[in-house]
């Protein structure tokens, strides 16, 4: 055995991070991956003990591949043959590897207890079919590797169960990585773990993997590879600010275009398991591949469509010298409906003979449409299939622009296509509150069309959704309705939390843009269905409160022509001794004796006990100062209402040592790196000009610009705080005309100072 007293040798140097351009791009590529392996190998070598017999050290995972990315972990199996002092010689092995600062994931086992294991755990199972001698006996590690791939072949079908559920909770926690803005290259549907789980089902004799995936696989090693790089350590998330490190050490010209080759590469992976999944289904229903042919029954679904063997196929009636050109169309419906997959010779067949759509679409193409946009949780499985096929860009020639389409601001998580599709998704639970469920689901559908084009999306993209509206044959009347939901589906969820509701102004304003009942509720549906679609950061129960007292009162505007009364403050504010602090829920509201820095006094204290603010209002009433504010908890948990009422009482007195440790972390504070804009809007409140705060978002921003604006002689009449991701837009309502340029350049100056 070697001497446990000797310095253990170097493992093999890392790529140093920071390092030049080139000298990292050698890192990349198959053969990079060999050389990691065989450099690896021969460290792993020289720890294990020599003239040792019954022993053998063994590569498993991406080592045992040899595909290993530069900062990957080892996974390895220490086997023997019941030889003493078999810890002794392991922790001999796994020290020096924890010492070199490896991740390492390690089992020791005899042959039995390993295929004992991996006979009732699939992942065992799976992990052993990528085994590979590396040290010691090499007859004992040759012994593991052919019993294990017989035992695989054995128990694969009676494991498949329980690989398809693993397989399924993993595709639920990381999402599928083909539509996700910064998805997970290993674990997410489509990427590398799937590879693995196809390479097992090959093994055994299920499905073949095919070029198309040997090749996507190497593009993502690749990708991988160049991300380890870029970040200097071991990390699988292509997050967004990576993104262009990456494209660059893989020689992509566009970060975008490195997204959608990842997109592609993870389309190809995922329909191949899909492809998987039904083989493994129709060996376990009895009917393997090259055994007797059978019939299977034929159960009809829809017109021209009937089940055969657990799939969609067409009936034979369909294929006739002209097929109807709805039919692919009404394929996918019935696929969606009832959520069973379309066979791929049905696919194939749609994309060589089905007609193209005449303009405007027949009835039955539209309804077709309608359906499949309707269809909820079946929708997503069966417009990819279709898309896998080119069938979407048929229907759809604008299809193809929007296809894995990036969307740069980070309260997405979706790809601008499946952004789209799950928007529809979402609707469908909508659909009853609206008076025209099918303009609303293709108004979902067809929202952010112009996203991807130059200029404001949503006017851009009106006249292109009412274009495609035109083609499938909607009505003029039903086309306009369609190019104005497309034109205001950001107004509700703007207003609602960028303005004050309690303004006449701003009611009678939107119900002059929408223009009537049923068309604000189809954008309210739409709001919600849009804002869900788009990720968590884009939704909130309080952002919801707000949409919904707007559209009430854009109601009540257009059924009567009332407006909303200015508010008055709370009665238990406006009588007794000062100060009076009220907590409700999450209203907070202070009144005090009428002077400057109250509001920016109450906003330090709020952050003091972690409270985010949404909302703020403040008046002079009989020479008593009231604020009131809409919070929410940054981290979930409630206030101590105790504590919080006796600090504003205190900050309400003019205590400001309550608050002094905020006031210097929030002054020290700053943004991120793009320069914070303030916009003028002079239109749009009754008695206030409003103006606009777009930042970065950072610790203290509320409380350093409402100083700033008292310390400048602005009078805060309300604030709207809205925040989407790492970005705010922060509306400040000041009270007075404002028509002075110098005025407005020096608050302007002093806001973006305090940013």
């Amino acid at each position: 055995m070697t001497n446990p007293l000797s310095e253990p040798p170097a493992p093999p140097a890392r790529p140093a991070a920071g390092g030049s351009l080139d000298k990292l791009k050698e890192h990349i590529g198959a053969a990079a991956r060999e050389e990691r392996a065989a450099a690896l190998d021969a460290w792993l070598r020289t720890l294990f003990p020599a003239h040792l017999s019954g022993v053998s050290l063994i590569a498993v995972g991406g080592l045992g591949r040899r595909d290993c990315a530069p900062y990957s972990d080892l996974d390895l199996v220490l086997l023997h043959n019941g030889t003493a002092g078999i810890d002794r010689i392991a922790s001999s092995l796994w020290y020096p590897i924890w010492d070199a600062r490896l991740g390492l994931d390690h089992s020791v086992r005899t042959l039995p207890e390993a295929l004992s294991v991996a006979h009732d755990d699939v992942k065992v199972s799976l992990g052993l079919l990528d085994a590979r001698h590396v040290a010691g006996d090499a007859a004992l590690s040759g012994e593991l590797i052919a019993a294990a791939g017989d035992q695989w072949r054995r128990t694969a079908v009676r494991l498949m169960p329980q690989l398809r559920e693993l397989t399924t909770t993993r595709w639920t926690t990381h999402g599928e990585l083909a539509f996700l803005l910064e998805g997970e290259l290993k674990e997410a549907a489509g990427g590398l773990r799937d590879v693995t789980l196809l390479r097992g089902i090959g093994r055994a004799g299920i499905a073949d993997m095919r070029p198309a995936v040997r090749a996507a696989y190497l593009r993502l090693l690749d990708t991988r590879d160049a991300l380890h790089l870029a970040v200097g350590r071991r990390v699988d998330r292509l997050v967004a600010q990576e993104r262009k490190a990456v494209a660059d050490l893989l020689e992509i010209d566009d970060p975008d275009n490195l997204l959608r080759r990842v997109a592609g590469d993870a389309r190809t992976v995922a329909h191949a398991v899909d492809d998987a999944w039904r083989a493994i289904d129709r060996l376990r229903s009895g009917r393997r591949r090259g055994g007797p042919p059978a019939t299977p029954a034929r159960r009809p679904i829809a017109r021209d469509v009937v089940e055969q063997d657990g799939e969609l196929v067409l009936a034979r009636t369909a294929i006739g010298p002209v097929p109807d050109p709805s039919l692919s169309l009404r394929v996918a419906a019935a696929a969606a409906t009832v959520q069973l997959p379309i066979a791929r010779a049905t696919c194939e067949w749609l994309a060589a003979f089905c007609p193209p759509l005449p303009t405007p679409w027949p009835p039955a193409a539209r309804a077709a449409l309608v359906s499949l946009l309707g269809s909820g949780s079946g929708l997503l499985a069966a417009w990819e299939t279709c898309d896998r096929y080119g069938l979407i860009d048929a229907w759809l020639p604008e299809w193809a622009r929007m296809r894995s389409l990036p969307q740069h601001h980070p309260i997405h998580r979706y790809t601008l296509d499946r952004h789209l599709v799950q928007a529809a998704y979402e609707a469908t639970r909508f659909t009853r509150e609206v008076d025209r469920p099918d303009l609303l689901l293709l108004g979902a559908f067809l929202h952010d069309v112009g996203k991807g084009l130059p200029g404001d999306h949503s006017i851009v993209g009106a006249p292109i959704a009412a274009e495609i509206a035109a083609r499938i044959g909607l009505p003029a009347a039903e086309v306009a309705t369609i190019e104005k939901m497309v034109r205001l589906h950001l107004l509700l969820p703007d207003v609602a939390t960028r303005r004050d509701l309690s303004d006449p102004k701003t009611i009678s304003a939107v119900a002059g843009a929408v223009g009537d009942a049923a068309t604000l509720d189809l954008l309210h549906a739409l709001a919600r269905a849009d804002s869900h679609a788009t990720g968590p950061a884009a939704w909130s129960d309080w952002k919801g409160r707000l949409m919904a007292e707007l559209v009430a009162k854009v109601h009540t505007a257009l059924d009567s022509g009332a407006l909303p009364e200015p508010p008055r403050p709370d009665p238990e504010l406006l009588d007794g001794g000062l100060p009076v602090v009220h907590l409700d829920g999450d209203r907070v509201a202070v009144a005090a004796a009428d002077r400057r820095g109250l509001l920016a006094g109450v906003t330090a204290c709020l952050t003091m006990h972690r409270l985010d603010v949404v909302a703020a209002n403040t008046s002079t009433v009989d020479g008593r100062a009231i604020v009131e504010f809409y919070t929410s908890p940054r981290y979930g948990s409630p206030y101590d209402p105790v504590a919080l009422a006796a600090d504003l009482r205190r900050v309400a007195s003019g205590d400001v040592s309550v608050t002094q440790r905020v006031r210097a972390r929030a002054m020290s504070a700053r943004g991120g790196t793009a320069s914070p804009r303030v916009v003028w809007q002079r239109d749009v409140a009754t008695d206030a000009v409003v103006l606009e705060l777009r930042a970065a978002d950072s610790p203290g921003l509320l409380y350093r610009v409402t100083t700033a604006l008292d310390e400048a002689g602005a009078e805060i009449r309300a604030a709207r705080i809205s925040t989407l991701g790492s970005d705010v837009v922060d509306a400040f309502y000041l009270v007075g005309a404002w028509s002075d340029a110098a005025d407005r350049t020096r608050v302007e100056a002093a806001v973006l100072a305090a940013v």
